[in-house]
């Protein structure tokens, strides 16, 4: 990700929206950052971007990706944040906000396909800006989101917990504190670091797990929170220091807003269905814009408590939520701290947090990834497994994967290869959409038998499908 690359983006995107009548000369662009090496640079080339236009850029700081989202939807201005989430450090992205949403798959052509103007005495021979200006005073929105929070639950909501709060490298690990103590708990910083650390909280690392387990048995914590790169993707743990499956998570703030339609990605736990609890349910493909068109629909027909979630845990507000006279307004966009906070308020009344999981469904998920496994190679392997009429396809799979388990029930195309066995377990294999991994989700009635078929499946992958591929 060069400057001059960075550039170009920035700048195709704010031409997409001056052709969609939300952007001009003279309007603000508001910008934020995580704490990879590579974001300071990158901002300013961004900034340099929204200048050459016109436009105004408001540096917002280093802060969690939905205090930014939060803050420029409420001023109607496009915004950027220059995040890679959980990927590793020498890797970096840039995400797009138009005045009132996220940039969705309609939106892509529309910015890709614009032409820009690159002025080549910008620009040295490597690309990179050759005297970049500094970025602006900090304009501060995490008082906003802070205050979000707060006035929502109360400030007394979190009273008599202690929560230890896993601050690794996490751009919202000092917002998170706050929160708590905000709230009325007692916020205990753990481990953090100056190092960035690429926390996946879809996928999380064996050192984590463990050092949740000890944190909660040494400090006695009523929960662990934490959230990934760009603060976004939430994790929470219960007071045992086992990390909730995000999809999980999703469940349990759903039910504590009471929302009347849910959307969430075909990957995500089966348990929303069989809770019974929700009048709409809708699946879709992975990824926000996927979730966030779907929760546009049911607002359009008529949805008045409409929210979403994602396997990560990213929970959508798509419309305003109103309790006790307090409102809550939407955010469509992913946030950690919502179904943190719902689900600790909840566990109050529901004596903790294992408590108030244990009386959900029992259906527990899974993932884990082949790292450095390359598009092409994933190409290859789903072209294989795919290839043929459904009949052929499915003895293919069956072979494969279904052995253990009596067979194949079904096969979901509609994000990768989602397998329902016959005995009830699923597995699920798609490529990374932001990384070059293999992912596989399973799921099953306990925590152990999905583990063992993600590990069976990754497996089968390594030693006999890409061999056939």
């Amino acid at each position: 990700m060069t400057d001059r690359i960075c550039f170009a983006y920035t700048a195709g995107f704010l031409q997409h929206l001056r052709d969609q009548g939300e952007f001009a000369s003279g309007k603000r662009v508001a910008l934020a950052g995580d704490l990879r090496p590579s974001t300071p640079r990158i901002l300013a080339a961004c900034a340099e971007a929204v200048r050459s236009l016109g436009g105004e850029p408001v540096f917002c700081g280093y802060v969690p990706t939905p205090a930014l989202a939060a803050y420029a939807f409420a001023q109607g201005i496009p915004s950027l944040m220059v995040t890679g989430s959980h990927i590793p450090d020498d890797r970096n992205g840039i995400k797009f906000y138009r005045c009132a949403g996220e940039v969705l798959k309609d939106d892509e052509a529309g910015i890709t396909g614009q032409v820009v103007s690159l002025d080549p005495a910008l620009f040295g021979a490597d690309d990179q800006l050759l005297a970049p200006a500094p970025l602006p005073p900090i304009t501060d929105v995490t008082a906003a989101y802070l205050a979000r929070y707060v006035d929502f639950f109360g400030a007394d909501a979190l009273s008599g917990l202690t929560i230890g709060v896993y601050q690794h490298s996490a751009v919202g690990r000092d917002v998170l504190v706050q929160i708590v103590e905000g709230l009325g708990g007692a916020a205990l910083v753990l481990g953090r670091s100056e190092k960035f650390i690429p926390v996946d909280t879809e996928a999380v690392r064996p050192e984590d797990i463990a050092a949740a387990r000890d944190w909660a048995a040494e400090l006695h914590t009523d929960a662990i929170i934490s959230t990934d790169g760009d603060s976004d993707r939430p994790l929470l743990a219960n007071e045992a220091g086992e990390w909730l499956r995000g999809d999980r998570l999703g469940i349990l703030c759903a039910q504590a807003i009471g929302a009347d339609h849910v959307v969430t990605p075909v990957s995500s736990n089966t348990a929303l269905e069989l809770t019974g609890q929700f009048a709409h349910v809708a699946r879709t493909r992975i990824g926000s814009p996927y979730v966030i068109a779907v929760m546009n629909a049911a607002l359009a027909a008529g949805g008045t408590r409409v929210c979403g979630y994602e396997a990560n845990g990213g929970f959508l507000l798509g419309s305003d939520i109103v309790q006790d006279g307090k409102v809550l307004t939407a955010l469509p966009t992913r946030d950690a701290v919502l179904p943190i906070l719902a689900a600790l308020v909840a566990s109050r009344g529901a004596g903790g947090l294992i408590a108030l999981e244990a009386a959900l469904p029992a259906r527990v998920t899974y993932s884990d990834r082949i790292q450095a496994f390359p598009p092409a190679d994933s190409k290859r392997l789903f072209a294989h497994l795919q290839d043929g009429d459904a009949a052929v396809r499915d003895a293919r799979l069956a072979g494969y994967f279904a052995g253990e388990h009596g067979g194949l029930a079904s096969v979901d195309l509609t994000d990768g290869i989602r397998m329902t066995m016959a005995d009830g377990v699923v597995v699920h294999l798609r490529g990374s959409g932001n990384a070059p991994e293999l992912r596989c989700y399973t799921e099953a009635g306990d925590a152990a038998e999905a583990a063992a078929a993600n590990a069976a499946a990754l497996r089968t992958v390594l030693d006999r499908v890409l061999a056939a591929a």
